[in-house]
């Protein structure tokens, strides 16, 4: 994956599983307040989020990503067909459920990550 992922969460234990799986640093936000600064200051990809936030929950990010050109995967542990099908149609771009899976989480990573580079190169052409 060429990009980089902000992973949005309070759990430290989860970002660092997530950096372990994916084999590269991942930049870890531990409330909204921090990813909105972090997304200010530094270029993500891909970012990960919590579904549910001490200080507010993924929609909260789903039109900050938006405007920035990034893509947006959600994450629950009690993630159910009803929910990613939301989360789609609201335009994230994916949903991963807890705890992770390392295959799939590389997998929609990427995917996101891959996704997220061909609409930039087709804005730019």
């Amino acid at each position: 994956m060429d990009s980089n992922v902000l992973f949005v969460s309070p759990h430290v234990q989860d970002a660092k599983s997530l950096a372990e799986i994916l084999g590269s640093t991942v930049v870890h936000a531990s409330s909204l307040k921090d990813a909105v600064s972090r997304l200010r200051t530094g270029h993500f990809g891909v970012v990960l989020t919590e579904s549910k936030l001490d200080d507010g929950n993924w929609l909260d990010l789903l039109e900050l990503t938006r405007r920035l050109g990034t893509e947006l995967v959600v994450t629950d542990a009690w993630a159910d067909a009803q929910f990613w099908a939301l989360a789609i149609n609201m335009g994230a771009y994916d949903m991963l459920a807890q705890p992770f899976h390392g295959a799939e989480v590389r997998r929609v990573l990427a995917s996101a990550s891959s996704h997220q580079a061909g609409a930039r190169s087709a804005a730019v052409v």
